[in-house]
């Protein structure tokens, strides 16, 4: 009986979902009502130990820096310099505005590493400059869509630092592991839109006015304002983050330190500027941990229903093997991408896949960096996907729905090219971890 109540856990976690119940709530609902079951009047106290969990978590305070430290580049002007700064070394290429999308979503997920707030910025600005130049909206969608799901996949990301708190293992080692297999996904993008824009110049042809055309002292000028004290910042949160100087915690009160330093330097600092970048970090802060909070909840009152040696019994009995069990997890972190947000995602698929893969012998990091892939996939996957949603909030009229799932089908397949990378060659996500200090 208690097997069955862990069984139905997951179909009232789904139809509270879609009856438009807040996640967190969704998490918690079925965790107390299952948490009864097998409980009794003691189900509170079991439950605070969740919340308890979430409140003391260490790792897990570096979340809202790096959120203020998001916010702040995002309100400050320092995004709208960098895509100056793209645009003019890049727009003379072909696809060239869509080729400095692509670097500037790169650039600023290591800055902010939060997929909404890249996309939305990225897209205020570059939707504006492609369609100027009379790009393919498919082409501008998919390049946009790609460009800010790089926030789950570009160090340092706050998936990651969930993952990370859950598995028990260095965010440092983490975000090292990542970064190869998101240079390679960065780099293929390019390949791509250069490539079909070299065979279908219509696609997106090269920007040429006046700004493209300026001298190279200028753009050096330009770039030595826009983009090194930014390169900077990231280097010095990564850096010290992976050298072991600074704690996950410490690395992220750095980073929302320096943004607000290069806010005051650019003369973009304001009090309204500093007290809505504050009101939107404690608004996602919040939301995440309290996310956090449900799915611990959620998993722990799982498990205690038998739910780990349901999952067990179900994957030894399909006869899958430690390969074809990694594939089936990463199918089910895929499919759970189109309905839930990815703190959920990560929260329920984490502690039920953990105890096989520590049996088997996997590494939890390469694991990791294969299933934050498939994470930033499902992002992007028709019909449910996060990133053609934000796209659709800030899209003109013009570009439709129908393009704009046309146009992620290329990235898509793209990001499934890495995955498959990092599969068979675990070394691209294993080997800097072996390098570096950690934390």
């Amino acid at each position: 009986m208690s097997a069955f109540v862990a069984a139905m856990m997951f179909p009232a976690l789904f139809v509270l979902i879609f009856l438009g119940v807040p996640i967190s709530f969704s998490l918690i609902i079925p965790a107390v009502a299952a948490g009864i079951y097998a409980f009794g009047p003691h189900v509170f106290e079991q439950l605070y130990g969740g919340l308890y969990t979430a409140a003391t978590n260490y790792i897990l305070s570096a979340i809202p820096m790096f959120v203020l430290m998001g916010a702040i580049l995002e309100r400050s002007g320092i995004a709208a310099r960098l895509f100056r700064t793209m645009q003019l070394w890049l727009g003379r290429l072909p696809g060239g505005l869509a080729v400095a999308t692509i670097a500037m979503g790169a650039t600023f997920a290591a800055a902010a590493g939060v997929v909404g707030a890249v996309e939305v910025m990225v897209g205020l600005m570059a939707i504006p400059a492609m369609q100027r130049f009379r790009y393919n909206n498919s082409l501008i969608a998919g390049t946009i869509c790609a460009g800010g799901s790089l926030g789950t996949m570009i160090p340092p990301s706050v998936v990651a630092v969930v993952y990370a708190s859950l598995a028990q293992i260095s965010v440092g080692e983490l975000f090292a592991a990542m970064l190869f297999p998101g240079l390679i996904m960065v780099a293929l993008f390019i390949v791509y839109i250069i490539g079909v824009c070299i065979l279908r110049p219509e696609m997106g042809p090269p920007a040429d006015d006046d700004d493209m055309r300026l001298p190279i002292a200028d753009k050096l000028k330009i770039t030595a304002s826009g983009l090194l004290p930014t390169m900077l910042l990231i280097f010095a949160v990564l850096g010290s983050l992976m050298a072991g100087i600074a704690s996950p915690t410490e690395a992220a009160a750095v980073g929302a330190a320096g943004a607000l330093i290069l806010c005051i330097c650019y003369g973009q600092f304001s009090i309204p500027m500093m007290r809505e970048s504050l009101a939107i970090t404690v608004r996602i802060s919040a939301m995440i941990l309290l996310i956090v909070a449900g799915g611990i909840m959620f998993t722990g009152i799982f498990a205690a229903n038998g739910g780990s040696r349901l999952i067990q019994a179900m994957t030894s009995d399909m006869g899958l093997g430690v390969v074809g069990t990694m594939v089936f997890f990463l199918f089910i972190v895929f499919l759970l991408g189109f309905v839930l947000d990815w703190t959920a995602n990560v929260l329920i698929c984490v502690p039920l896949f953990l105890p096989f893969l520590t049996s088997a012998g996997i590494d939890p990091i390469w694991f990791g960096t294969m299933m934050i892939i498939v994470i930033q996939t499902s992002y992007l996957t028709p019909p449910m996907a996060s990133s053609i949603f934000y796209l659709l909030s800030i899209a003109p009229p013009d570009m439709k729905y129908g393009q704009i799932c046309k146009g992620v089908i290329p990235f898509i397949l793209i990001q499934f090219v890495t995955l498959f990378c990092v599969a068979m060659f675990p070394w691209l996500a294993t080997w800097l971890p072996t390098k570096i200090v950690g934390f």
